[in-house]
């Protein structure tokens, strides 16, 4: 068994409602859902001139290998709309590999631990809330410790579903 970690995102329509859609084919399609972090709220990073983002961080128990969990991974985001027209430009959703157990991987297009998560504090905010001692294993530092140093401005906040909807 395999313990990954995911996030999952989106800016475009009701974006609460496609992080549940994901979170459901998930547990279909990848594995147990071992934990979820809040959702949140998070300004765009690399085009900022969008719709803000909900973000949420999940843990995953999985059979899959690190290939077949980017193809499943990929195939959720197709099945759900995502269309991939822009770099870091609006999506329905995205489902980004974070962690594969302890493993380094570096293939043609596939990349783990995630080449940026150390940079994002859309990454690393909700992953804190899961797995706060989780290490990094090409940088050696816990989740919370790349949290207390990350470079990124850009505003997170939790996420609330009746105060976003009525006010």
């Amino acid at each position: 068994m395999n313990t990954v970690f995911l996030l999952i995102g989106g800016n475009i329509e009701d974006r609460y409602k496609h992080l549940g859609k994901a979170v459901e084919l998930i547990s279909q399609q990848i594995g147990k859902i071992e934990n979820v972090s809040a959702v949140y709220e998070t300004a765009a990073w690399g085009i900022q001139e969008q719709a803000d983002y909900l973000n949420q961080a999940i843990q995953v128990n999985t059979y899959l290998t690190p290939q077949e969990l980017m193809k499943a991974a990929r195939s959720i985001e197709t099945n759900m709309g995502r269309e991939r027209r822009v770099v870091w430009g609006p999506r329905i959703i995205d489902v980004d590999i974070l962690f594969y157990n302890q493993e380094v991987i570096q293939e043609e297009k596939l990349f783990i631990p995630h080449p940026h998560l150390h940079e994002r504090r859309f990454v690393l905010t909700p992953l804190e809330e899961i797995a706060p001692d989780l290490q990094h294993p090409v940088l050696k530092k816990t989740i919370r410790e790349l949290l207390d140093a990350c470079p990124d401005p850009l505003w997170v906040r939790k996420f609330s579903y009746g105060a976003a909807v009525g006010g």
